[in-house]
């Protein structure tokens, strides 16, 4: 099992309700694909460094999970087609 980071963007023009379907929506993913969920840091809303289809802000989320090697590109598969997010990054973390 290799340890991973998830870092995700979600638009910040979306209620909070939204908000949070999608964020559960992405951690569902990651179960369904034999992922273990062990973090989620939650840095709340931010100002973008440059605006992403016309949104100037955004929710930050970094998920740290467990999971084979086949899990993240399943996972980005899926996550790249979500409305809700505009940015998200998948890297191995060394142990």
């Amino acid at each position: 099992m290799n340890q991973y980071e998830l870092a995700l963007v979600i638009n910040g023009k979306l209620v909070d309700e939204t908000r949070d379907e999608a964020l559960e929506k992405v951690k569902a993913l990651i179960e369904r694909f034999d992922g273990t969920i062990t973090k989620v840091d939650d840095w709340g809303k931010r100002r973008l460094a440059y605006d992403i289809q016309k949104v100037r802000e955004g929710f930050y989320y970094f998920i740290t999970f467990e999971s084979e090697p086949t899990t993240p590109a399943q996972v980005e598969q899926r996550i790249r087609i979500m409305e809700t997010v505009l940015r998200f990054l998948i890297v191995r973390v060394e142990k």
